[in-house]
């Protein structure tokens, strides 16, 4: 006979026991009281490294990449993938989190890390050998060391072949549409491990031009990224990224060498009420890696409309929540930032304009194109 759950009240079931005994036979925290706790709601994030791109993912609050969950960073080539998973991986360090990193192109270097902040004693440095390889390697340092959180980078999953793309010919037709097949197996099976243990997934992939005959649908969706429909519907958050081509986005140092350029980021699909929603920032790669993330406010605040931000010619007032006003040149946007008070008044225009703003009434802010 099957074992009898002790009743708590009369004609009422103790949950406490039937989560226990479920819990119990499947080995993972899987049945949960909605009222005490929700295991789909996202308890954390790990700052992308830009402020208004954090600001714009989840609708009414301050987001980043959501832990637990697994995140999509797409992008041309060039558009700067690789730099803003540097940047998770140190905001995860940060956090404590153990950080592995997969690398299918063999083109991560040490130094390149460290300059990015990350502390590459503590990173675990994987080479993606194959698709199914790697996620084997994921569910199995999951399963060994279930009280660790982790935040697993894939990199990325579009250059790592398939067991038979390995042991086949070249001959593309023979491996078609197999690394879309395996993930819709892998990641049903990871999704609950995932969110069990707190840990999170960032795959990097590569967008490519969509090539169809079809007239509307390539000027509505002129990119496409491969893995299979299993990628795009398993991931919570998708931000695809492209690069800029006008000079006038570069960055140069003072010898007129480029040392970065800037990048154009969409919200390409969010579960948590923000798809849709664009910024864009700048990206380093020189002596200083990392995003310009300060230097992107000024813009964020511009396209935002508000009517704290005045412009007289070359000066700009903005109008802190005191009403203390602030004049400066654009120019000086950077050394402006370093007075608290000021910085406290772009702080509040930001969560008021971008991120509750578009909580209360849906409006948004578009850089266009």
């Amino acid at each position: 006979m099957g074992r009898v759950l002790k009743m708590a009240k009369a004609g009422k079931l103790d949950l406490n026991s039937m989560k226990s005994l479920l819990n119990k036979t499947t080995g993972l925290n899987v049945a949960h009281s909605l009222e005490e706790d929700n295991p789909t709601q996202v308890k954390d994030w790990i700052p992308t490294g830009s402020r208004w791109l954090d600001s714009i993912i989840c609708k009414g609050k301050m987001g980043g990449i959501p832990v637990g969950k697994v995140t999509e960073i797409a992008g041309l080539s060039a558009s700067g993938k690789s730099f803003m998973a540097t940047q998770i991986a140190a905001n995860a360090q940060k956090k404590g989190m153990q950080v592995v990193y997969f690398d299918a192109e063999s083109a991560i270097d040490p130094d390149f890390l460290t300059r990015a902040g990350v502390d590459i004693g503590e990173l675990l440095y994987v080479q993606a050998v194959s698709v199914e390889k790697t996620l084997h390697q994921i569910e199995t340092l999951m399963t060994n060391y279930p009280d660790t959180q982790f935040l697993f980078i894939w990199d990325s999953i579009a250059a790592t072949a398939s067991e038979k793309d390995i042991e086949g010919d070249f001959n593309p037709q023979s491996s078609m549409a197999v690394k879309p097949r395996i993930f819709a197996k892998a990641f049903p099976k990871l999704t609950i491990p995932l969110a069990d243990s707190q840990s999170t997934m960032v795959l990097i992939n590569q967008l490519k031009t969509n090539i169809t005959s079809n007239v509307a649908e390539a000027m509505t969706t002129p990119f496409i990224a491969p893995g299979g429909k299993a990628i795009e519907y398993f991931c919570s958050l998708r931000i695809w990224l492209t690069k800029r081509k006008a000079k006038a986005s570069f960055v140069e140092n003072e010898k007129g060498v480029r040392i970065g350029s800037e990048t154009k980021v969409k919200v390409e699909k969010s579960r948590f009420g923000s798809f849709g929603r664009t910024c864009t920032f700048k990206i380093l790669w020189g002596d200083d890696v990392g995003i310009q993330d300060e230097e992107s406010w000024l813009e964020a605040i511009k396209l935002s409309g508000t009517d704290r931000l005045k412009r007289a010619g070359a000066w700009y007032t903005l109008v802190g929540s005191d009403g203390k006003e602030y004049k400066f040149q654009a120019s000086k946007w950077i050394e402006q930032l370093q007075n608290d008070d000021f910085r406290a008044a772009v702080y509040d225009i930001m969560d008021k304009e971008i991120i509750e703003k578009y909580d209360n009434d849906g409006s948004d802010i578009d850089i266009g194109e």
